[in-house]
């Protein structure tokens, strides 16, 4: 299904919504910000490149509104809860890893997506439960499946970051469920891609590991995940009844809930 099917087909539980898609700017984000415009909610682009976001607000409309920020700015998250109050969360913002060995790495490079990606979970899930969020909000860290199995060991903290935004989501739905707020937590893992500028890092790193090309690298894996197929899958899991803490898996052949 396309992008703008999945959209039409969700836009009654979108229209007249808000949201905060981090990281919006580029990649992952502006596709997930597109598909939630298109599907009629409001969409608060959160990112550091101001230009790029003007960019996309030019682009979307009065549906995006661009917020210039670092998601790692202290107080960021209780600001826009409480001036926005948004039905859905999405926290794709992230650091591109320090592609090289484990032993070329310094402990300032080997945890640079930590003090990013894993701080950032950290923080908004924590304000989301805090503020809180409205019951039937959702939030959804965008993690990867770098953080399962085998991880990935040219890209230094990156998988066990991921692997630990995952973990943050699942104790926030617990919290959540405890203190008995309607708040949903869920994880969405993408596949590797060269679609984004993060994702073209660790293709080309890997590719001249196995010493081939990236042609080469990407056709030995097979179809590729696009943006679009996270954007989708943002959108049905919103619109979805998932059990709380869910995590899934995205990649070109689908969603899949990981059990």
């Amino acid at each position: 299904m396309s992008q703008d099917a999945v959209s039409q087909q969700a836009g009654y539980r979108f229209a007249g919504s808000t949201a905060i898609v981090t990281g919006a700017s580029r990649g992952f984000g502006l596709a997930i910000a597109t598909a939630l415009v298109k599907a009629g909610a409001t969409v608060a682009g959160v990112a550091r490149d101001a230009d790029r976001l003007a960019v996309a607000a030019g682009e979307l409309g009065a549906g995006f509104v661009p917020v210039p920020a670092d998601v790692t700015e202290p107080g960021l998250p209780a600001r826009l809860f409480a001036g926005l109050r948004p039905a859905l969360v999405v926290l794709n913002a992230g650091a591109a890893p320090t592609m090289r060995p484990l032993p070329e790495h310094t402990w300032e490079t080997f945890g640079t997506v930590w003090e990013t990606d894993v701080r950032q979970a950290f923080e908004w899930c924590g304000e989301a439960l805090r503020t809180p969020l409205a019951a039937g909000s959702t939030v959804i860290a965008v993690s990867s499946m770098a953080g399962l199995r085998g991880g990935s060991p040219l890209s230094g903290g990156y998988a066990g970051a991921k692997a630990t935004m995952r973990f943050i989501a699942s104790y926030a739905a617990e919290e959540s469920e405890r203190a008995d707020l309607g708040i949903r937590f869920l994880t969405l893992m993408p596949m590797l891609t060269s679609v984004t500028d993060l994702g073209k890092v660790g293709v080309a790193g890997y590719a001249q590991r196995q010493g081939v090309s990236v042609p080469e690298f990407l056709a030995a894996r097979g179809a590729e995940l696009r943006a679009e197929q996270v954007a989708e899958a943002v959108l049905t899991l919103r619109a979805g009844r998932e059990p709380n803490g869910s995590a899934f898996t995205v990649q070109a052949q689908g969603l899949e809930l990981l059990r």
